[in-house]
């Protein structure tokens, strides 16, 4: 393409006489002569001096205002100094002047005296002694496990009755007529729903709980009230035993509802004129709202059966509150006596467990009345082993352990209550009085759950007396020792009894036949066991597990225990080469032969591992074992494994490849990538990490062995550049293998392994074409074209420093790289192109330097090559011209099909690269500068702030010495705005 044909487009672009404006531009040297280390030194910033006894950057500024300020004292002349300082007043320091605001705060805020304020501090701790803390379990979270864990194939029965209501006038009919509804439902007029399964049960249970809230929607709240009085009668019901835990779960549900609406009406009705305030008295009550409150107390009281009677005045038991000032603190009591007379003892403990639950919820300060129902429950243990309910448990097959197990949710929660914020000497007397039952295993291990861990662990060697001297046929010694392990998993008992207190749980622990009776005690104490001894201990469990766990593959029915194990093992075992020289973990780990368990195990470990690895390893034990892990992981990758779990896996396995070091034995961190190429060949992530690891290792070689051994190590570079090359085509990402050839190619030439650079660069050059117009990110398609540009940039800034090949011609890799770029198939209406047509100026312009910007030690680039040869120069400067050629046609054609804003944005980039790289002296090429800076600005599309920046740099370059020429050519440069 001939110079002048080039001139003739420009002219029609910009409407310019520009004839001949570029002919210097090809003529010998287009490029002006760079001084690098000059330019450098002109760039850095100015030092200016600082006086450090008057500046800090943390000091506030302070702003005066020089107007006069609102209410200033008559003859105050401070608020008439004005600042001279230059800086933009702070609109925080200027409203305080200077002040911040906790300063000022400080200064002004008028405290309480001192004898107020402590009053006031004992006050907020009292409020804080009465409510339940975030310490306490609620019993939502006992709810589903108590539902879960007691359940029946029984059949069970439902006793029901379709209210009626009669309408009546008068008030007292009214009342009459409600008394009489009540007495109808307790003597007559009843159906009973016969042989329901447990989910019919509780879907019937479901159905009352939503027939009460429909009725009380309807204002029938008679009606209402008769549902609960005959869930509550459901309570004296222990036909089905083994149910009964989950029945009061169920039951106890529709009456917290029924409570909550109660009281929600009741509050309602004082919110006139404003509602009450939380820590409202009874004087603030309302006439109305008592008078309502006492009718449903009456309405209770009429109820004639004890047990509903007691469950129903239970719910309502915070209505209290709005009667008397006292009425719960007196109401407790008179309820905790009322339960005395329930003779099933299995009833009365629950019945106790719900006052408590109640009590805790709206007054836990009352903690006479929790003591008290504790007390009472020890006296009726006796009970348990009477006539009666050996009868029961005679005629419904139930054995005495498992019915033992029913009243463990009631007394661990009256104890959870009891127990909760208690002095020392409380728990101490409680512990005593358990005692003095002698052989009640039940009680002790509730007593283990509630009470405090740090109460239990200084006690364990008590505990484990009272242990001993158990009945093991009342309740299994391995639950007790299962409650103990509990409580010194979270507090230490005194070390020099850690020892004897393994030793005498491991004795009852170990002789336990059934497989998982035995590993839901065994879990429990592994945690004791790695948190005070050493690996020698912790290994002898591990081996006991194996031999209680692997007959008959138990170990298939206990793969959440046999989890929990590992985790725990993991949280005390941070070091590796202690954790695999344990002769079972091993072992241990192949009981997990489901894929799925087996996998999060791994995971689980691989994630300890590159938590708390702090150096780089080594130690073949831990290479074998990690690998084996790894492999298992990667091995559960399927076609159905979604990209965030592989995400996830690599992750782990690219942590596990970073922490391998073999120190200066170079050739074996090699063959460790080797193998971890064909254990991972799966994950794309873990191969790219491979890379990158063989590169800093063919790196790091030249580094240490510069000057030594210098075949040896050519050799050893030359083996990581084969496994790159060979492991970069199977990579499926095209801007992976596209980056890795790049880096990979740098590394080689940096290691003067020229030859392997070259084949580097070529396939990259050779993979471009492939390139798709858009790919997948997160599973969204997205254009190319800006990651392409990038790696493009890239390339070119890295072929600056590459030698042409002796037998492929001047520039080979540049000009496949642009004829890469002509060929391919860019998007409709993209500028992608000449975008790096532009960018390939400045690398021709920094190659016909007679010094590069930067070099490679002991590789001879094209500047040492060719000396400034013409015929060289020669060749970039046609180069240049084709490029300029190739911009300046699209410049036409952008003008005419009117898309002046891309062609405005085109021939601003032009005119940067000229004016960077370009030698401004001649005229002509001066003048073709003009000519791009008035195009870009023809239409007022240039961003002016850049415009204005760029001036600005001009007029700083012009100042030095050798660039005055730039002076004249900022005259003529001027900035135009669209109207």
């Amino acid at each position: 393409m001939r110079l002048q044909s080039e001139i003739c487009r420009l002219q029609n672009i910009a409407n310019y006489d520009v004839n001949q404006a570029v002919t210097y531009v090809f003529r010998d040297r287009h490029s002006r002569a760079r001084r690098y280390e000059s330019e450098l030194q002109s760039c850095g910033l100015e030092v200016a001096p600082v006086e450090f006894s008057d500046y800090h950057p943390l000091k506030s500024i302070t702003v005066t205002d020089s107007k006069s300020r609102r209410g200033a004292r008559k003859g105050s002349t401070s608020s008439s100094s004005s600042s001279s300082s230059s800086v933009a007043p702070d609109p925080l320091s200027s409203m305080l002047d200077g002040t911040d605001p906790l300063s000022m705060f400080a200064q002004h805020a008028q405290f309480p005296p001192l004898s107020l304020a402590l009053d006031l501090g004992r006050g907020k701790r009292r409020e804080k002694e009465d409510e339940v803390g975030v310490d306490f379990e609620p019993w939502s979270s006992k709810r589903g496990e108590i539902l879960a864990r007691f359940t029946t194939t029984e059949k069970l029965s439902i006793v029901s009755k379709a209210p009626s209501l009669a309408s009546s006038s008068a008030v007292s009919e009214k009342v009459r007529t409600r008394l009489e509804e009540l007495d109808d439902l307790e003597e007559g007029s009843q159906r009973e729903l016969l042989n329901l399964s447990q989910q019919d049960y509780v879907n019937r249970i479901e159905e009352l709980n939503q027939s009460l809230k429909e009725a009380w929607a309807s204002d029938q709240k008679v009606k209402a009230l008769k549902i609960v009085i005959q869930c509550s009668k459901l309570l004296s019901d222990t036909a089905v035993i083994q149910f009964y835990p989950s029945k009061f779960v169920l039951i106890t549900d529709i009456l917290d509802t029924f409570g909550r609406l109660v009281y929600e009406r009741i509050w309602s009705m004082c919110s006139d004129p404003r509602p009450l305030p939380d820590s409202f008295t009874a004087d603030e009550v309302n006439d109305t709202a008592k008078e309502t409150c006492l009718n449903w107390f009456f309405k209770i009281a009429s109820i004639r059966e004890l047990i509903p009677r007691l469950y129903v005045e239970v719910a309502l038991l915070k209505c209290n509150r709005f009667l008397t000032k006292c009425g719960i603190q007196e109401t407790v009591p008179r309820l905790t006596a009322m339960i005395r007379g329930i003779g099933d003892p299995l009833v009365a403990v629950y019945a106790r467990a719900y006052l408590c639950r109640i009590g805790m919820e709206v007054a836990p300060h009352l903690k006479d009345s929790l003591n008290k129902n504790f007390f009472d429950l020890l006296g009726t243990f006796r009970q348990i082993h009477g006539d009666s309910v050996q009868n029961q448990l005679v005629l419904q097959r139930v054995e005495i352990p498992v019915y033992l197990t029913l009243y463990s949710p009631a007394i661990h929660w009256i104890l959870q209550c009891v127990s909760y914020r208690a002095p020392e000497a409380l728990l101490t007397e409680m512990m005593e009085r358990c005692k003095k039952l002698g052989n009640n295993a039940l009680l002790l291990n509730s007593v283990m759950w509630a009470f405090r861990a740090e109460f239990i662990a200084t006690r364990a060697t008590d505990f484990i007396g009272m242990i001993k001297d158990c009945d093991e046929a009342g309740f299994p010694k391995h639950l007790l020792f299962g409650s103990l392990g509990r409580s010194l998993a979270c507090a230490d008992p005194p070390e020099a009894e850690r020892l004897p207190i393994l030793n005498e749980a491991w004795k009852v622990i170990t002789k336990v036949r059934s497989p998982q009776d035995y590993i839901n005690c065994a879990e429990i104490w592994v945690e004791f066991t790695c948190r005070h001894f050493t690996k020698r201990e912790v290994n002898t469990v591990l081996s006991d597990i194996i031999k209680h766990m692997t007959p008959d593959r138990a170990f298939e029915d206990a793969y959440p225990q046999l989890q929990s194990v590992i985790r725990k093992i993991l949280t005390y075992f941070h070091d590796f080469s202690v954790l695999f020289s344990m002769e079972r973990f091993l072992p241990f780990m192949d009981m997990f032969q489901k894929d799925s368990v087996r996998v999060g195990v791994c995971l689980s470990i691989m994630d300890v591992f590159i938590k708390h690895q702090q150096e780089p390893t080594r130690d073949p034990v831990i290479l074998n074992a990690l690998l084996h892990v790894c492999k298992t992981m990667h091995d559960s990758v399927n076609a159905l494994t979604l990209e965030d779990e592989k995400r996830s896996l690599a992750l782990l396995i690219n942590g596990f490849i970073r922490m391998v070091s073999f120190g200066r034995d170079f050739e074996q961190q090699l063959s460790f990538c080797v193998e971890a190429r064909a254990t991972f060949c799966n994950l794309e992530p873990v191969l790219v990490q491979l890379i990158h690891t063989v590169n800093q290792l063919a790196m790091e070689t030249r580094r240490v062995m510069r000057g030594s051994h210098s075949r040896k190590t050519a050799a050893f570079v030359r083996a990581c550049a084969a496994y790159s090359f060979i492991t970069i085509p199977s990579l499926t990402s095209i801007f992976s293998r596209l980056n890795l050839y790049l880096l990979s190619g740098q590394v080689a030439l940096a290691n003067q392994c020229l030859s392997q650079a070259d084949a580097f660069l070529k396939a990259a050059v050779s993979v471009l074409p492939e390139v798709p117009r858009s790919i997948s990110i997160e599973g969204k398609l997205r254009s190319s074209e800006g990651f392409l540009l990038d790696f493009i940039n890239n390339f070119l800034s890295a072929l600056l420093v590459v030698p042409d090949h002796p037998e492929a011609g001047v520039l080979f890799l540049v000009r496949g790289l642009l004829n890469m770029v002509q060929d391919y198939t860019w998007e409709d209406n993209s500028d992608a192109k000449v975008h790096v047509y532009i960018s390939a100026l400045p690398l021709l312009a920094a190659m016909s330097q007679e010094s590069y910007l930067y070099s490679i030690p002991k590789v001879d680039s094209n500047e040492t090559l060719y000396g400034g040869d013409p015929k060289f120069l020669a060749e970039i400067n046609k180069l240049c011209e084709t490029l300029i050629g190739q911009v300046l046609d699209h410049l036409k054609t952008l003008g005419r099909d009117e898309s002046v804003h891309r062609q405005g944005s085109l021939a601003f980039s032009l005119f940067g690269c000229l004016l960077a790289h370009g030698d401004l002296r001649n005229n002509k090429l001066n003048q073709l500068a003009v000519n791009l800076w008035n195009l870009s600005h023809k239409q007022g599309y240039c961003n002016t702030r850049t415009s204005v920046r760029t001036l600005e740099f001009i007029k700083h370059q012009a100042q030095q010495p050798d660039m005055a020429y730039l002076s004249d050519m900022l005259h003529r440069l001027t900035l135009q705005s669209r109207t």
